[in-house]
């Protein structure tokens, strides 16, 4: 319920947002008609085609964000008809086209027949149309609906909670309205301006089709919208849950089902070894697209033995960190009863790849049976919400323990120890298992890590500083900022932003970052061929020579040569704020992620 409150208040600031800037003509276009009979069935009609459209378009893939495109233009015709008819009333009369025969309907119709008490169905038609166009700057409170929606797949909650976003949306515009139409009103009255009125509301809507149409709302706006807004939805968030004592790297967290990278868990997300109540029943392990290192495993072939299942994703820093430990127990307790089953669960498109995901296995030496889990069945079955998970099973198939992130290794091993124990009847051996880690994998020197994960994507980017913002999907020449501030970043170069990454378009492109911490993780890709990209790395404008990652050598030289995680920097001395820049000597190179640790 408390989800629900959230969305809502989410919408109604998006009255605040400059995103709502270009549909606001075509909602007050009805300012000076009854409310019931005209601005109601409009909001409504906008409320329920962004709510249908938006849960579509999070579950059902890129077939659906083709079709709206048809939809946003048809809807861009038919307002611009509608504020032609508001500017120029003669127009109206001169329209013989089907087409134009259903603008000036719903223009016409809308403004004098629910006037005289009739149909409703003119301006609810109009909303649908403001409904395509409308496209709110994705805050916080939206974002982590919609993300938990492409996870968790389509539901009904998915549907409920986008209508209640869109609700609080029609409630705000809808309050506006009612004052804009005693405004209007007033007006019309004391300055008989109601024809003068009428073309300037033409040409707000117009207007406001012009910035639909050059994609303004979905680029300027949105990067003020950010700015003014996301700070204030996610106090709103962080009223609604209490932010945990560990640090959890991905804004979008458990309230939406969404996946969250965690760098340790806090105490509610573990038992104590010796005090390991039932749980549940061993989830269902239905629905990898493949299994690596093993023929599929199931529930009963795994009856009577100790399972451990490990939800990854391989360019995850913090399960590159737990993979050690986890790949020591496999180990260590195979020949005990242990099973431990790995399920690798994608955050980007490129580790759906079921060929990088046997690249990366491979060399990161997984041996144990790994479920690709590209569906997110076994995900979802087992209500995970967080990279790395741990789900600890006893001999008898019950779910007896769990833990969430990174840390906490000693104690889970006690965990596998207490259940080997039950099953085999006899006391297990308290010593545990000594792990020295190198490169990525090497634990995290959590005091000094002052920067957060950040994304490199528009979807889920933060922090950046180019002058002009982010070119939502098209090929733009961006600057290196000016000054940096900590945590600040910027491209420069010709790239081309998508949802998840930045693709250079032509050689001598760079990416500059702020950051504080021992070590600096880029998640990177070749160009789209395959073909390697040459890069250089300096710190604070030099090579980093002993502070070098386990990627790159002391001049700073590398190659991408794969989708992966890239260790670029480890600091050996004391640890103080840098300047990070990467310079691409070659097209091609796609970045998606910064790590710290």
């Amino acid at each position: 319920m408390i989800l629900f409150l959230v969305s809502y208040l989410g919408g109604v600031f998006t009255i605040i947002s400059p995103c709502i800037l270009p549909v606001l003509p075509f909602v007050f276009a009805r300012a000076d008609r009854p409310f019931l009979k005209s601005g109601l069935p409009l909001l409504l009609g906008m409320a329920l085609t962004f709510a249908g459209v938006a849960t579509l378009a999070a579950v059902g893939g890129g077939w659906v964000v083709r079709a709206n495109e048809y939809g946003r233009w048809a809807a861009i015709v038919l307002l611009a008809l509608f504020g032609l008819t508001l500017l120029i009333p003669q127009f109206a009369e001169r329209l013989t086209r089907p087409l134009v025969s259903l603008g000036s309907r719903l223009s016409q119709d809308a403004s004098d027949a629910t006037a005289q008490g009739g149909s409703v169905w003119p301006s609810f038609l109009l909303g649908i149309a403001t409904g395509l166009l409308w496209a709110p700057c994705a805050g916080p409170i939206l974002g982590l609906v919609l993300t938990g929606a492409a996870l968790q797949g389509a539901s009904a909650t998915t549907s409920l909670l986008l209508l209640a976003y869109a609700a609080g949306a029609a409630t705000s515009l809808g309050l506006a309205l009612l004052i804009g139409g005693r405004v209007f009103a007033a007006m019309k009255r004391s300055l008989g301006a109601g024809e003068w009125i009428r073309r300037a509301l033409g040409v707000a809507v117009l207007a406001g089709v012009a910035a639909i149409a050059l994609g303004l709302d979905t680029s300027f706006l949105t990067r003020v919208s950010l700015a003014s807004t996301a700070s204030l939805e996610q106090s709103i968030l962080d009223l609604a849950k209490p932010k945990p004592t560990s640090s959890v790297l991905m804004s979008n967290d458990q309230m939406a089902g969404s996946g969250a990278m965690m760098m340790s868990a806090k105490p509610a997300m573990m038992a104590k070894p010796g005090d390991l109540p039932v749980e549940g029943q061993f989830p269902s392990l239905n629905g990898a697209v493949e299994w690596l290192n093993s023929p599929p495993l199931t529930n009963e072939a795994l009856r009577g033995k100790v399972v451990l299942v490990d939800f990854w994703t391989y360019s995850c820093i913090n399960c590159l960190r737990a993979l050690p430990y986890v790949r020591a127990w496999a180990d260590k307790y195979k020949d005990q009863g242990l099973v431990v089953i790995g399920v690798h669960a994608p955050e980007f498109a490129f580790e759906k790849n079921i060929g990088n995901v046997k690249q990366a296995t491979q060399d990161l030496g997984v041996t144990y049976p790994v479920a690709i889990d590209n569906d997110y069945a076994i995900w979802r079955a087992f209500g995970n919400q967080y990279w790395p998970a741990h789900y600890f099973i006893d001999a008898k198939g019950q779910l007896r323990h769990h833990h969430f992130g990174e840390g906490e290794y000693a104690e889970s091993e006690r965990v596998i120890q207490q259940l080997l124990a039950e099953r085999n009847g006899n006391a297990m051996p308290q010593d545990v298992v000594k792990v020295s880690a190198s490169g990525a994998e090497a634990q995290a020197d959590m005091d000094n890590v002052k920067s957060p994960e950040t994304y490199v994507g528009y979807d889920r980017a933060e922090n950046f500083t180019s002058p002009g913002g982010q070119v939502k999907d098209a090929a733009a020449s961006y600057a290196a900022p000016s000054a940096l501030s900590l945590n600040d970043w910027g491209l420069s170069g010709n790239w081309t932003v998508s949802s998840e990454n930045a693709s250079l378009n032509q050689p001598g492109g760079a990416i500059a970052f702020r950051f504080h911490a021992r070590d600096l993780h880029l998640v990177l890709g070749p160009s789209a061929d395959g073909k390697p990209v040459r890069f250089q790395v300096l710190l604070d404008g030099k090579p980093p020579a002993a502070d070098h990652g386990a990627d790159i050598d002391a001049d700073g030289n590398g190659v991408i040569s794969g989708q992966r995680l890239y260790q670029l920097v480890r600091q050996s001395g004391a640890v103080t704020d840098h300047t990070f820049e990467i310079r691409f000597l070659d097209p091609g190179a796609q970045a998606f992620a910064f790590t710290f640790g």
